[in-house]
């Protein structure tokens, strides 16, 4: 038996002995980025949503912002149960209850029903986090970093890819069948997991509400988590805010673009997903204090693009070089998506480390606060645009990923005072 074998046996209870093979890693990542595809794809179709329910944009952005603390939620009432019960049981289960969510999605008739479709739709999707323990329980802790960073780099895959396939798919078929076809892919999907998902039984003694109840220990215990949690929070508020309003944004003049042009925007993103294994690499050399602040300085340096590819300060007359302006905003998502993705995955990597019996927690906590900032983003990104319009949804991202980066720098001049 291999050392990466045993370490895996000593990490958690199994019927079988395994490890993650490439092959396995693949295929969670796949998964991931499957059911990852739901949570953000309602952004570019809100367009097309809203004035079917007769929702303002502010409205609208709701769609969003319950699908995403429906996720929130999910992470912090749901995912901890993989500490608990069988994991593979409790992921088919929670995969079949997102397909339907995904089918009430696509036939809601009434405001109410698609609103709380969308909250029972983020909460199932869920399942891709279940997935995290199983990686990092099944591998051995000098590859931990990398096969987490391979597994949840299908995590931003599917958060990018999200929006120009709901873009595609909308043009030609309408918003409804976009979530129909989301559907079908998690039905297959859970059918395909059936048949090779491992089996992961944690050592049994704890109950559900001590479970919970542990969730304030570990946010008051873990100061590693409480800071990579921060960072998340606002990274992704960041992320959320530009996401959300920029398909209103690349809709009205000089650019006036459909939805095939948002959908090939939205690919300027794409390329950011390889920085996943790299950083999960990275966090593997010991070198997250290196890139923390290189990974958040890139979602600063983003917003300052945005902001000149607007035209602030005189720096670019936006209607006489529209292709211009449109060139630096696509430069600007991939840098966002890229800092906020790099800075993720060193995060998980140093949750990852902490508590091995309490994987499943740790991962739904750092992440049900991510979400909550994205989810935020997306709330905040309605309003925003109704009172002060695009200027004053890039602002208030520009803000959140500069406390980020601050409390950063704050953390280290903290490590070089001891």
């Amino acid at each position: 038996m291999t050392d990466a074998s045993n370490a895996a046996q000593r990490d958690l209870a199994t019927d079988q002995v395994a490890v993650m093979t490439p092959g396995m890693t693949v295929f969670f990542a796949a998964a991931v980025a499957i059911t990852v595809l739901n949570l953000f794809a309602s952004q570019p179709l809100l367009g097309l949503i809203g004035p079917a329910f007769g929702m303002t944009a502010a409205q609208a952005s709701m769609i969003t912002t319950l699908t995403l603390l429906g996720y929130a939620l999910g992470l912090v009432f749901v995912v901890p149960l993989v500490d608990l019960i069988s994991n593979r049981r409790l992921i088919l289960l929670t995969l079949l209850c997102c397909a339907g969510s995904l089918l009430s999605t696509s036939l809601a008739p009434t405001t109410s029903l698609l609103l709380a479709s969308a909250v029972a739709l983020g909460v199932t999707s869920t399942a891709v986090q279940m997935l995290v323990p199983i990686a990092a329980a099944l591998t051995a802790p000098e590859a931990r970093g990398r096969v987490v960073g391979n597994v949840m780099s299908g995590l931003m895959i599917g958060t990018l890819l999200s929006r120009p396939l709901a873009s595609l798919v909308a043009e030609f078929a309408g918003w409804r069948s976009f979530y129909a076809l989301s559907a079908v892919l998690i039905a297959v999907l859970t059918a395909a997991m059936a048949k090779t998902l491992p089996e992961r039984r944690p050592s049994p003694g704890a109950s559900y509400g001590s479970l919970i109840a542990s969730l304030g220990t570990l946010i008051c215990g873990e100061p590693v988590l409480r800071r990579r949690s921060a960072y998340q929070f606002l990274l992704m508020g960041a992320f959320s805010l530009f996401w959300t309003a920029i398909a209103l944004r690349l809709t009205a003049p000089p650019y006036g673009l459909g939805q095939i042009g948002i959908a090939v925007f939205s690919l300027a993103a794409v390329g950011a997903v390889v920085i996943a294994p790299v950083a999960g690499r990275l966090a593997d050399q010991n070198k997250a204090s290196l890139m923390t602040p290189l990974f958040q300085g890139a979602v600063v340096l983003a917003f300052l693009l945005v902001a000149v590819a607007d035209g602030a300060g005189g720096m670019l007359a936006l209607n006489a070089a529209p292709v211009l302006s449109l060139a630096l905003l696509g430069i600007a998502a991939f840098l966002l998506s890229l800092g906020v993705t790099g800075d993720q995955i060193i995060g998980r990597h140093a949750i990852n480390m902490l508590q091995p019996e309490a994987r499943g927690r740790l991962n739904g906590l750092y992440t049900s606060f991510m979400f909550t900032g994205g989810a935020l983003g997306a709330f905040a990104a309605g309003p925003a645009w109704d009172r002060g319009g695009w200027p004053l949804v890039y602002l208030l991202a520009l803000g959140a990923a500069s406390i980020a980066a601050l409390l950063t720098i704050g953390a280290s001049f903290a490590v070089l005072k001891r």
